[in-house]
């Protein structure tokens, strides 16, 4: 246990750390994204989606504390990289490279934790029912909760679309920049392939962005809208 904690608090060691953090949650951002995407089939779709899920209590909440932990271990440890980079390092860079490396580093502990207080903002929204109280109560025909309406009605709301919006842009980058530190860190970026490996961080973003942007964009537009006997 001693030799984990060593090789965990070493710099090789809490990098790889953050990049398997990183790993398992980008794993979490795709397929919760897959999973509300869902609002495009429908209110039954999603509904019953939302529903086979909290009927596996069990399941949710080890899945959800295991990724409250994934999450502080990733911040924690990428915030304590970023504070021994720069103890060790005092003195300003003159090379172009390493000044941009460095506010490459520097923006991945800001977007990392603008992402972490956007996932509080998304559970007290979504999960806890803090925001738009009235829309968390919604049933719907076959007495499951609402999870259609609670989204449209929350997206009909500019400043909470708005607010979406910013945070998918902030989580494209993140990703964006983390793909790429992630082959690196693990010694998997020779040359020839670092071109491949832009392409695919830079198209892993898009469709991220893409596909999170699309829902609250379509509420937005009117191409999902609430069923009928539905409103305020």
């Amino acid at each position: 246990m001693s030799w984990l904690a060593r090789s965990l608090s070493s710099s090789l060691g809490s990098k790889a750390t953050v990049a398997v953090t990183g790993l398992a949650l980008l794993g979490f951002v795709l397929v919760h994204m897959l999973g509300n995407l869902q609002i495009f089939l429908g209110q039954e779709a999603i509904n019953a989606y939302a529903a086979k899920l909290k009927s596996l209590p069990g399941p949710l909440w080890v899945a959800r504390l295991g990724l409250l932990g994934l999450a502080f271990v990733h911040v924690v440890t990428a915030i304590r990289l970023a504070a021994r980079s720069k103890a060790a390092r005092p003195v300003t860079y003159v090379a172009n490279g390493s000044v941009q490396k460095t506010v490459s580093a520097r923006s991945m502990v800001i977007t990392g934790l603008l992402i972490l207080a956007f996932a509080v903002y998304h559970l007290a929204h979504f999960t806890w029912g803090v925001i738009l109280t009235d829309t968390h109560q919604l049933m719907d025909a076959a007495g499951r909760p609402d999870v259609f309406s609670m989204m449209v009605l929350g997206f009909q709301q500019p400043l909470i679309a708005g607010s979406y919006i910013a945070a998918m842009l902030i989580l494209a980058l993140h990703i964006r920049h983390g793909t790429g530190s992630f082959f690196q860190t693990l010694g998997a970026r020779p040359p020839r392939f670092a071109p491949i490996i832009e392409k695919t961080a830079l198209g892993l973003a898009w469709i991220i962005l893409i596909g999170n942007v699309s829902m609250p964009l379509a509420v937005l537009a009117g191409v999902i809208s609430l069923p009928p006997g539905v409103g305020r």
